[in-house]
Formats: structure tokens, sequence, C-alpha cells
């Protein structure tokens, strides 16, 4: 069988699936070869797996893919429609088995404080052997906004309480749909998302992307939120309206963002958008050993479910 990885993004990705290949030693993925899926050259391919790149119907049929498998959560770079149009099944790997909602987390409550203790301006000073400045903020006592209150959302708050703040879980069904959010949050809105922000300082994105909340955190959610707030965006890119995003923080209204995932991605390093106080890292918030070691006995196992015959699990398409 060959597994065709697509994209040349998440380097690790290969060495962590052979490691859970060896490990788990399948008999069915017996001499399993997992092969490099350029868009330009398509190779023969059973399996597909986007690693920042796309997946649509040309290039499943060009490989001859019958089963497309994330190696995470997202599926945003997977063309769902041409998929189940040729009845190929489409999943991923949810973030609340693998450990990556927890690596996810841990990196929105790195990028919130380091926005807040002034990190950036703090590394600076040592060179320019400056004692005891910048001067900071505290995270406690802040009332910080929760977008999404799936696994990763549930994750962030759980970090957030422990530091003291005030967390408001913003999410698109009824409260009891989110029954682990419950515990965590001190208080759950839905509906208009300006009106979810309202009395908030911060807000951390981590919701999924889709049609519905592509360019959601726009104008009207930044202008919500109190004067000198925060925005971290550890989802997708897509889910902040870039153009809004860089007016409220040359406006002065928003005092800075933290974010792992953009745009484009890589990002541009000439990017206007980074000549504010915006702090950047490449996608890495859910790559950790723990939670690749996760993901990839996940994408493995259920693999093995499908070349079985059986359902397999957490089916997207």
């Amino acid at each position: 069988m060959r597994i065709g990885l697509v994209g040349g993004g998440f380097p690790e990705v290969r060495r962590c699936l052979t490691e859970a290949l060896a490990e788990l030693a399948p008999p069915e993925l017996a001499g399993a070869e997992l092969v490099d899926v350029p868009h330009s050259a398509p190779v023969p391919a059973e399996v597909l797996a986007p690693l920042g790149s796309t997946i649509d119907g040309p290039l499943i049929d060009a490989c001859g893919a019958r089963f497309v498998q994330q190696f995470g959560v997202g599926v945003s770079g997977v063309d769902l429609a041409a998929a189940r149009d040729r009845g190929i099944p489409v999943a991923n790997v949810p973030g609340g088995e693998s450990g990556n909602a927890t690596a996810v987390a841990e990196m929105a409550v790195l990028l919130l404080l380091a926005l807040l203790r002034r990190y950036e301006e703090a590394r600076a000073g040592v060179a320019e052997k400056v004692v005891g400045a910048p001067m900071g903020v505290m995270l406690r006592g802040r009332t910080v906004a929760v977008l999404g209150t799936g696994d990763i959302g549930v994750e962030v708050a759980a970090r957030l309480r422990a530091f003291g703040v005030r967390v408001v879980g913003i999410g698109r069904r009824e409260a009891a749909d989110y029954p682990e959010a419950a515990a965590v949050v001190d208080e759950y809105r839905r509906g208009s998302l300006p009106a979810a922000l309202s009395g908030c300082d911060d807000l951390v994105v981590a919701c999924p992307l889709t049609e519905q909340t592509r360019g959601l955190v726009a104008d009207g959610a930044l202008a919500a939120l109190e004067p000198g707030g925060y925005v971290v965006n550890v989802a997708r890119g897509p889910v902040v309206d870039r153009d809004a995003l860089l007016a409220a923080l040359r406006s002065g209204r928003l005092a800075g963002a933290g974010l792992d995932v953009t745009w484009t991605e890589p990002v541009d390093p000439h990017d206007e958008l980074l000549g504010e106080n915006v702090l950047v890292t490449p996608h890495v918030g859910g790559i950790t050993e723990q939670s690749y070691a996760g993901m990839a006995r996940g994408f493995v196992t259920n693999v093995v479910r499908f070349v079985r015959g059986e359902a397999v699990r957490h089916r997207v398409a």
C-alpha cells in the first residue's frame, strides 16, 4: 500500500508515521510505503494525507486514491464535496484523543502571555543591557473569550482558569451541547459574535474553519473587545479577517495579536501585518513529540480499519 503525503509542510509527519507503523506493526500494512505526492506530478497512492496543501477531485483521480486521512483535526485542505461525489471517505484524528488539543492550548496561552508581558521587547532589552523594563500586564483578572468550545477550546479554557482568568466560552449551539465546556468556562454565549464579546478583554480563536466561520472575526467583533485587548489565533488563519485585524492594530484599539496560523502558509516575512505588535509562529501549536505520536497512531489505526473494510472512525465526509 502507498500512503501519499500531499504538500511539503510539516516535515516530522513522515518520521512519526514511520515510527507508528513500526510500533503497531499491523500485518495489513506490512510493506506500506510513504510517498510524496506533488500536484505537478501525482503518483499512485491508495491513501492521501494533506500536509499544507489541498486535495481536490483531480488529484484524487490522478492518484487513484480510495481514502483520505488527515494527520490531525482540520480538513479545510480537502475538497469534501469532491470526495463525496467519488464515494471517497475522509476522516481526521480528533485532538482530544491524540493530545493535539492540549498542545495547541499550551501554544495559545504562550502567545497570550508573551503579548501581555511584552516578551519580544524584553528580549530586545537584554541586548541593550536594559534592566527592569518593559512593564507588562498580568493575565490574572482578565476576561478572555474562547471562540470555539470543542476539544481545543476546552483545553484553552481549563488552562486560563488556572491563571485566575474569567473565561467566556462562545459556541454556535446551545450550552447543553457542550457539557465539557460547561465545566471550565464561567459563562457560555452564542449568537452574534460582537454581542458575545461584550466586556471581554481578549479573544482566543479556537474554532474550525468552515464557510460559516471564514472571516467571522471581523471589524465588529474586534471593536467589541475592550480597548487595548489582544487576539490569539490557533485555529486557521482565514477565521480572522486580515484587513480588519490590520486596521484594528493600526488604530491602536487592539494592542496586539498572536498568530500560530496565517492566511497563507508560510507567511510572507515582509507582510505589513508583521510591522505591528504581532507575534507569529509557523503553525507549530500542535507539533510536539507527544501529540504527533498520538496523531500517528490514530492515523495508522484508521487506515487499518479502512483496509479491513471496517467503518473508519471520525469520518467527516
